[in-house]
């Protein structure tokens, strides 16, 4: 077996129609075991113009960043809202509460996270981010 894996982030299985999110709202294609990751993961996330996700969350051991690739879109992150344009990054803390919307356009993000933690290391809240 080589060293190395190949696969296109667009091509992974959408996660977000298994949480009841329509593809016109979000996607989400973690490729943490495509890729075969063994210390990190990461993501393609697809946010459809103006769409606020329906929840926040946190990790009790992943370190993520979120770097935009595409459109624009606002980030929540505890009490305060950032607003991204393409290649910003923002390196988020695990106990940190963070949530994004999608802006005029939609958006595209690349998210990274460490250690790959295999499932059960968000802790989500509905409704967390509200005007």
């Amino acid at each position: 077996m080589p060293g190395y894996t190949v696969k296109n982030l667009r091509e992974v299985d959408n996660q977000g129609v298994h949480f009841g999110l329509d593809e016109n709202d979000m996607e989400i294609r973690m490729a943490k075991d495509p890729l075969e990751c063994s210390h990190a993961g990461i993501s393609y996330v697809k946010l459809g113009p103006g769409w606020r996700a329906p929840f926040g969350h946190t990790h009790k051991m992943q370190e993520e960043i979120y770097v935009l690739v595409g459109g624009s879109a606002r980030m929540k992150v505890d009490d305060e809202v950032v607003d991204l344009d393409p290649f910003t990054a923002v390196r988020i803390s695990p106990e940190v509460m963070r949530s994004y919307e999608g802006g005029p356009d939609g958006a595209e993000l690349i998210v990274i996270g460490a250690p790959k933690t295999g499932g059960g290391d968000a802790n989500t809240v509905q409704g967390w981010w509200t005007d």
